[in-house]
């Protein structure tokens, strides 16, 4: 006997206890029960795991682009390719504004990608931003616009109506779609256009304001609803909806790790993109 006693530390895979973290669901708590070390080590060795940069290879491209949020002053824009499934691009942000899509845009120009189109949102002066493209507008933000004003049951036929044609814009070509939007308006025109006056003020405003809304994003938005259907060969989705099932399926992983610092979070969902869709690139 020597007279020295040793202590026979665990290996623990930082790379498996990361991934046991994000994608299984996995608190601090719980991945010190089942790798036998503890809260303290789970958290030094999940701080020390850097997620690595992938460029992509492929560089013919259709944008998938929007942002999403988590409370009023952190979100992320992400840019993602609809053929390869993969995320293009990412920049956290307070809030979403022209010039961060911009910047995206820009990124992959520089790095040699070829963007045959891009799905967008239809934010305020992203069309024109974005004029050098074949921009679609997402179908499904489209509906949720015309819902936001007529609301999802609304009680004046017209709005009856209009809200039923905004319905059919998944499920439609784009021949009959402007067919019935066309007959909609023609036969609502004298509607859209009554007026009263403020018998205080003495001016005069429309009466079915909301209604009047609904039926000007729809046709402002109408030549950028169909742009898949003009371009059919090069396969442009019709919606985001690629992009807000991913936005969803990470706001449900995150939930399980309430309370996390802003740079953990940056981190996690850096993982959960280079996992899931093999990232490309980081800031």
């Amino acid at each position: 006997m020597c007279g020295r006693s040793f202590i026979i530390r665990k290996v623990v895979d930082s790379e498996a206890l990361w991934r046991d973290y994000v994608f299984g669901k996995q608190t601090i708590l719980q991945l010190s029960e089942r790798y036998g070390i503890s809260q303290s080590t789970v958290r030094r060795k999940l701080e020390s795991i850097r997620v690595p940069c992938i460029v992509s290879s492929s560089k013919s491209v259709v944008v998938l682009m929007d942002t999403t949020y988590w409370g009023r002053n952190f979100g992320v824009v992400v840019m993602k390719d609809s053929r390869t499934k993969r995320i293009l691009w990412r920049k956290f942000v307070r809030y979403e504004t022209l010039a961060d899509y911009q910047e995206g845009i820009d990124w992959l120009e520089a790095h040699n990608f070829t963007i045959e189109g891009v799905i967008c949102d239809g934010m305020r002066g992203m069309f024109q931003q974005l004029s050098l493209y074949r921009v679609q507008m997402c179908q499904y933000h489209q509906l949720r616009i015309v819902q936001r004003y007529l609301t999802r049951k609304p009680e004046l036929p017209a709005s009856i109506e209009l809200l039923s044609i905004s319905h059919l814009l998944t499920k439609t070509d784009k021949e009959s779609f402007i067919g019935s939007f066309k007959e909609w308006c023609e036969r609502w025109d004298g509607f859209l256009r009554e007026r009263t006056r403020d018998n205080k003020t003495g001016k005069s405003r429309y009466v079915h304001k909301r209604l009047r809304s609904a039926y000007l994003s729809l046709k402002r938005n109408m030549p950028y609803l169909w742009t898949w259907y003009d371009h059919y060969e090069i396969g442009m989705p019709n919606t985001n909806n690629a992009l807000e099932g991913m936005f969803t399926d990470l706001k449900t992983k995150l939930r399980n790790h309430a309370g996390l610092s802003k740079e953990r979070r940056k981190k996690f969902i850096d993982a959960y993109f280079k996992e899931t869709f093999k990232f490309f690139r980081r800031d």
